[in-house]
């Protein structure tokens, strides 16, 4: 019996040996398996734009005011460059949906808008929508409430008064749950965040990834021209939507009013970087393929025609290449160059005009000069002369120096005008660059010359009296004496201003408690 149990010890342990010296094998490899797996980076999935889906400018819209692939309900006003959703106006509505359901499980959306409004504070706000069927108008940013899908809503208005606005809030919804508009829909908030994005000097973009039951927010605030100047705005996993559904886009106002332009939708369509995307000629039926082929044959037969037209009716025109309509680089800038020779002569024009009304006013002022001296000469007796005539020679002097320089000033205008004119005519033959440095010296030395003349003259025109004869000083009058005020008037003044200021309390708290929109 003893015997027994000792061999069934003996085969118990060795094969608790065997096991863990098997176990002990296999550990470094897994956990090696594990390390790899971990440091391997992951790619990221393929993407594939979607043009039936998404709209652009410049030719966003055609002839008709309809946008390809797309409806547009309400107040929404497509135009060439952009979809204004609202107007700013109160108590608008509009929206813009796609025609076809989106049929694939993962896509990224990338949405440029513009929010502009007078006011600091704007309404409602912008939606973006992933639903199950189109809500063309409703209370929800104007879509339609119970929806079946997930709502992106860029909130610009204050309904709770707890200053978390403008606000980015993704809510999600079954069919089944009506928008808490009261709070600004944050009871029912999947994700949110803090990001103004009204009034900012670049459209703000906003790219919206479904990747794996995963919706990434980004959002670019609009402050650089950088298109790929992204920041992290909300992220919520495990979110599950509609298998197929419609894109669209509403926006509404209410006692406030801001302009809400959509400038472009960009749809593309996520698939892992394992599988291989669908193949184009897949989604394009052969009947639809030879329509769209007979539809381009029919508008390239037209165009030849006009051409022929065109070309019969313009004969002078024929044989032109299309490239002599547009203007190159070389002929920009000798156009600057024009351009701004054609200012500068302009403003030597000007000084020279107002040069010769100077030099007017300098004669007639020295005609008066001379006219009072000689007076003074036939009245005055032998000796001396006074010091009123030596002041009046003094300045008879100085208005001579001053006539002698304007009249050079006057000369070197000319010989500027002359360069001027002659470098026009040279740069036209010869199509050369911008000016030399000499003639920009010249062109500085002549601003420092009118500087010290326009000194000068001004001095001399506040020395000089309005009329000559006149010599006699008189002395300043005294200042009034300043009137006190008095005790009784300063408490009346006080109140009155007091009343005022409360008035203006009262009448700012009553627009602002009347502004406040409720649903």
């Amino acid at each position: 019996m003893a015997v027994s149990i000792a061999r069934r010890l003996a085969a118990a342990s060795a094969c608790v040996l065997t096991l863990t010296l098997s176990i002990s094998l296999m550990f470094p490899r897994c956990h090696a398996d594990a390390t790899a797996g971990s440091t391997a980076p992951e790619e990221p999935p393929h993407r594939r734009f979607e043009y039936k889906y998404s709209f652009k400018g410049p030719h966003l819209s055609q002839t008709d005011g309809s946008i390809p692939f797309w409806v547009h309900t309400g107040n929404a006003i497509p135009s060439a460059d952009q979809v204004r959703i609202t107007p700013s106006l109160r108590s608008q509505r509009g929206s813009v949906w796609t025609k076809n359901k989106v049929n694939f499980d993962h896509w990224e959306a990338e949405v440029t808008f513009r929010v502009s409004g007078r006011g600091r504070m704007g309404a409602d706000g912008l939606a973006v929508w992933f639903t199950a069927e189109q809500g063309l108008d409703g209370p929800v940013y104007g879509s339609a409430d119970h929806w079946n899908g997930v709502g992106i809503f860029f909130d610009s208005f204050d309904n709770d008064g707890k200053k978390n606005n403008p606000a980015i809030i993704v809510v999600g919804n079954n069919g089944n749950l009506v928008y808490d508009h009261q709070n600004d829909g944050t009871t029912q908030a999947l994700g949110t965040c803090l990001r103004d994005f009204r009034n900012k000097p670049y459209p703000v973009r906003a790219k919206l990834t479904y990747y794996k039951e995963t919706l990434t927010v980004m959002i670019n605030n609009g402050f650089t021209p950088d298109k790929e100047d992204y920041e992290f705005c909300t992220k919520v996993d495990n979110m599950v939507i509609p298998k197929e559904g419609f894109f669209g886009i509403s926006a509404a106002t209410g006692g406030l009013a801001d302009d809400h332009d959509v400038l472009s939708f960009l749809l593309f369509r996520l698939t892992d970087p394992g599988q291989q995307p669908p193949p184009p000629e897949a989604e394009i039926p052969k009947a639809e393929k030879d329509k769209y082929q007979e539809e381009f044959e029919n508008f390239q037969h037209e165009l030849d025609k006009k051409k022929e037209e065109f070309q019969k009716q313009h004969p002078d025109v024929q044989g032109e290449p299309i490239e002599d309509l547009y203007e190159t680089v070389n002929d920009r800038e000798i156009r600057q160059v024009f351009e701004g020779q054609n200012r500068i002569h302009m403003e030597i024009k000007q000084l020279h005009r107002q040069l010769a009304m100077i030099l007017d006013e300098q004669r007639r002022y020295v005609s008066v000069i001379t006219e009072e001296i000689g007076k003074k000469g036939t009245q005055a007796e032998s000796g001396q002369p006074d010091a009123a005539g030596q002041q009046l020679g003094s300045v008879i002097a100085a208005q001579q120096e001053v006539l002698r320089s304007l009249n050079e000033l006057k000369s070197s205008f000319y010989e500027s005008l002359k360069q001027m004119g002659s470098a026009q005519h040279q740069q036209q033959g010869n199509a050369v660059g911008m000016g030399t440095y000499e003639t920009m010296q010249h062109f500085n030395d002549i601003k420092e010359h009118l500087h010290l003349v326009k000194r000068d003259v001004e001095h001399l025109v506040q020395r000089a009296p309005s009329n000559p004869s006149e010599k006699v000083m008189k002395c300043p009058e005294p200042p009034p004496f300043p009137s006190c005020l008095s005790t009784v008037h300063f408490a009346v003044f006080v109140v009155i201003q007091s009343v005022l200021f409360c008035c203006y309390i009262m009448y700012k708290s009553q627009q602002e408690a009347a502004a406040k929109k409720f649903f």
